[in-house]
């Protein structure tokens, strides 16, 4: 949750989720107490990872600005529309924004650097961006939660698409990056 908030692509739709399904199953423990997976250890984790990020999307606002993303966002395979889409967000709906980023995808990953560029009250940002976060994670880890428990049902539906899904996966990462990238050979237009 940590990367995704710190402006790096990792889409905490898919990660969160199977945390749910990980607490639905009595069975799985995590690794550090060795007990099993409790909802609200995980969304509290995933909130505390989601700030953590966010301040350091929104330090990098701070003290790099604008500059710094244009120079070095291709980088973290960020977009200059990416970048106008989060400050157009926070320019219309204030600070509100950094709660209700936090429950937009794509947006979401990227409004810490706006508000950090905008020198947002830290306090204000952190509080809502925080509250953002522990819906969000709340949400998602809740509906893995629902559907963990019909996991070997729908495991056994899909079981015979394994393959295709598998090739699917690989080929839209491939695509992600090609896309993101650019081919070689081809000129990027100027940002």
């Amino acid at each position: 949750m940590a990367i995704e908030s710190a402006m790096v692509p990792l889409p905490s739709e898919l990660i969160l989720p199977y945390a749910g399904f990980l607490v639905s199953d009595p069975t799985q423990t995590e690794r550090l107490t060795a007990a099993p997976w409790n909802f609200w250890v995980v969304v509290v984790a995933a909130t505390v990872g989601n700030t953590v990020g966010s301040l350091i999307g929104y330090a990098i606002g701070a003290w790099g600005g604008r500059p710094f993303l244009e120079r070095y966002g291709r980088y973290l395979l960020i977009r200059p529309h990416e970048l106008e889409l989060a400050e157009h967000f926070f320019e219309r709906y204030g600070s509100a924004t950094a709660f209700f980023s936090r429950l937009l995808p794509i947006v979401r990953t990227f409004i810490s650097f706006p508000a950090g560029v905008a020198r947002m009250p830290l306090p204000r940002f952190i509080a809502y961006s925080t509250a953002g976060a522990f819906f969000w994670s709340a949400a998602l880890v809740y509906a893995g939660v629902l559907l963990g428990a019909r996991w070997q049902d729908i495991r056994h539906a899909l079981q015979p698409f394994d393959l295709l899904v598998a090739i699917g996966v690989i080929a839209a990462i491939g695509l992600f990056v090609w896309w993101r990238l650019g081919t070689p050979g081809r000129r990027r237009p100027a940002d």
